[in-house]
């Protein structure tokens, strides 16, 4: 069975691959083992550190990673589309190429542009990590 790495940030284009996705998914041979991967940039300031706890973070990822995946979740879901969420906390390229790895993805699927923080970025620096460090083949879709 393939797996597919799918990557979401909440964005539109996030959904379009998405939608892309649950439409093109009878192009496969077999069933596809599909992952949604929603990524969390730290917080990196060592002051919001030592006023909230562990736990406290990593709710506050949680609750964020969620919100980016719920409407793609949605969608997957009315489609009848089985597969498993993700939420991964770093450096973006570094933590899809991690999970990459983890769950032996035979494909990355990304939209072109993200939001936030991550805007600009999957079409530039993050596809292009992929690109150069991965071993498996990616597919943008704008």
């Amino acid at each position: 069975m393939p797996s597919v790495l799918l990557l979401v940030d909440g964005s539109d284009n996030a959904l379009r691959a998405v939608r892309d996705f649950v439409e093109k998914r009878d192009w496969y041979r077999q069933p596809v083992d599909l992952h949604l991967l929603n990524v969390q940039l730290p917080i990196a300031s060592g002051l919001v550190k030592s006023f909230i706890s562990k736990n406290q973070l990593d709710d506050y990822y949680r609750e964020e990673g969620l919100a980016a995946l719920q409407q793609a979740r949605a969608l997957l879901d009315e489609a009848g589309v089985p597969y498993r969420h993700h939420i991964g906390v770093g450096d973006l390229a570094a933590t899809i190429l991690d999970y990459t790895v983890d769950k032996k993805s035979d494909l990355i699927v990304m939209g072109t542009h993200g939001r936030g923080a991550v805007k600009g970025a999957l079409l530039g620096s993050v596809a292009a990590r992929m690109l150069h460090e991965g071993n498996v083949p990616v597919l943008l879709v704008s």
